[in-house]
């Protein structure tokens, strides 16, 4: 597909793809690298609606690192587990060391999807 034809879930899709493993992003930084920077919310509608797409939702959390969408994936604890296996720490739905895990599309990226 065309970066011109993508509409905002599809480019919210593009930049999650990216989110390499072992790394977390929030709603808020995807929003932002899009120039939508108060569309958090609509970045995790995105990410909510995202099954069957191959995009790595389990990578996106709320600014403060709490899993707000694992109740979007099957069984009852599938986001933390997916995290965890890829080396990340969580602890009463929150990850440990956002910093340190903290994956910036903005400063990643070189140039916007668009």
């Amino acid at each position: 597909m065309k970066p011109e034809t993508l509409n905002f879930f599809d480019k919210v899709y593009e930049v999650a793809k990216r989110i390499p493993y072992g790394k977390v992003t929030s709603y808020g930084a995807i929003a932002n690298y899009l120039g939508a920077k108060r569309s958090a919310r609509m970045v995790g509608y995105a990410m909510n609606g995202s099954v069957g797409k191959d995009v790595p939702a389990h990578r996106v959390v709320n600014r403060k690192g709490l899993l707000t969408g694992k109740h979007h994936f099957d069984g009852t604890n599938l986001m933390q587990q997916l995290l965890e296996s890829e080396g990340i720490r969580v602890v009463d739905n929150q990850i440990q060391d956002l910093e340190t895990v903290f994956w910036d599309p903005a400063k990643e990226l070189k140039a916007f999807i668009s």
